[in-house]
């Protein structure tokens, strides 16, 4: 299902020129699947404790399915934008997941079961790998009389795919499900949303997972752009931020098991400071004069492509273990209310993913520099971790004292009330 929510990222420069689309359109496309990929979390999640994951699981595979399949019909800037919005349903399937694999696993586990239903985010990089081969194989082929080859065969792949994994869904799981929120009032099940703490969560989120998302996407791009490399490659070389953004979950979750949240969180985002402060080193024209008289102008980029490489991908390491350690915090604070709160969390993250690539495309045609990607992402890092360790720090030295050693183990224990 993710890599349905992510289609479109590796398959934007056929789809813009056959369709004639600017960059500033097509980023609208990636944040109409984006958004409503997101917008859905909330209810979602609170739906799966109600009445099981297999159900609301197996709804989301088959809703995916028919507008997947139409993508690959469209053939106006209008529709196509439509059809984007409708597969983003796929990307809510994720606060299902977790709301699911939370009522299955104990308190000590579910770091680390959450983090491996979680690296399935690298879904994102499937499109990477089969789209440029694809595209480039079957390009004017028709195959049973309707299916146009291309770009338009990605789709009806997935599209089969996703009534496939419905099925197995369906059979394959375990007719009766756990449904911690079955008997759970409304207002009950929304209480938690008005804490705080939860929209700052969902802040930190935004910054490990709506970045990735938006990087997913538009990552392919900006390879090809700033340094001219094909589309197969592009998505090859955008596989490596995505492989260790999503299989490092596990990883990010056994760390937060075993040491906490809290300095794996701290750890992510001191790396993500680093590394885009490195990636947003602007780059710029180079004027070239020659002994003849002439000049020539050429691209000058502040970093290459095999360092922007390396460092793009420590970039996604730190996501990776982010994005698990963020979810590792839910269910120790709200153990009855993951649905509800986890479904927030997703929700306003992925909104954070259908709003940075616009952003991207707008200040890169404002500043003249791509690496004005990095820049947004540097303050929105330096933002969430200004506001996590004043929020620690005045937890642990003014308010509670007494919490300090706390929210340093890794399986905290119940703070004592005191009169």
């Amino acid at each position: 299902m993710f890599a349905v929510w992510m289609m479109f990222g590796i398959l934007q420069k056929p789809i813009r020129a056959e369709l004639h689309l600017s960059e500033e359109q097509y980023s609208w496309i990636l944040a109409a699947a984006i958004l409503n990929g997101s917008l859905w979390r909330l209810p979602a999640g609170m739906i799966t404790d109600r009445i099981g994951g297999r159900k609301v699981m197996t709804v989301l595979l088959l809703a995916s399915a028919v507008p997947a399949y139409l993508v690959s019909q469209a053939h106006s800037y209008g529709l196509l934008l439509l059809l984007a919005f409708l597969v983003g349903f796929a990307g809510n399937s994720f606060s299902v997941g977790i709301a699911w694999n939370s009522a299955w696993f104990t308190r000590g586990r579910q770091g680390f079961a959450l983090g491996v239903f979680g690296a399935g985010n690298v879904g994102a990089s499937v499109t990477k790998f089969i789209g440029p081969p694809l595209v480039a194989t079957t390009a004017g082929a028709t195959y049973l009389g309707v299916v146009q080859g291309g770009w338009r065969l990605v789709p009806v792949i997935y599209a089969v795919l996703l009534v496939v994994l419905a099925a197995v869904t369906w059979f394959g799981t375990p007719s009766r499900d756990r449904m911690p929120g079955a008997s759970k009032p409304l207002g009950e099940m929304l209480a938690p949303l008005r804490q705080v703490r939860v929209w700052r969560f969902s802040l930190y989120y935004v910054s490990v997972f709506g970045a990735y998302v938006a990087l997913s996407s538009t990552l392919p791009n900006y390879y090809m752009d700033t340094f001219g490399v094909s589309l197969g490659t592009a998505g090859l070389l955008t596989a490596l931020f995505i492989f260790p953004a999503s299989l490092l979950r596990p990883v990010g979750g056994w760390f937060s098991d075993r040491f906490g949240a809290r300095k794996a969180m701290y750890g992510t985002f001191w790396v993500m400071l680093a590394t885009t402060g490195l990636l947003m080193m602007p780059n710029g024209h180079l004027v070239v004069s020659h002994p003849d008289g002439q000049q020539t102008e050429h691209l000058a980029y502040a970093i290459s492509i095999v360092p922007f490489t390396i460092v793009v991908f420590l970039l996604g390491c730190a996501m990776g273990v982010g994005k698990a350690a963020v979810y590792k915090h839910i269910p120790e604070y709200f153990p009855d209310n993951v649905g509800s709160v986890g479904g927030l969390v997703g929700m306003l993250g992925g909104l954070g993913g259908f709003f940075l690539p616009p952003l991207f495309s707008y200040s890169k045609a404002w500043s003249g520099f791509p690496s004005s990607t990095f820049f947004v992402l540097f303050l929105l890092t330096a933002v969430c971790l200004i506001w996590m360790h004043l929020t620690i720090v005045r937890m642990l030295h003014r308010e509670s004292p007494h919490l300090a050693d706390r929210f340093d183990r890794a399986h905290p224990e119940p703070a004592v009330t005191r009169a």
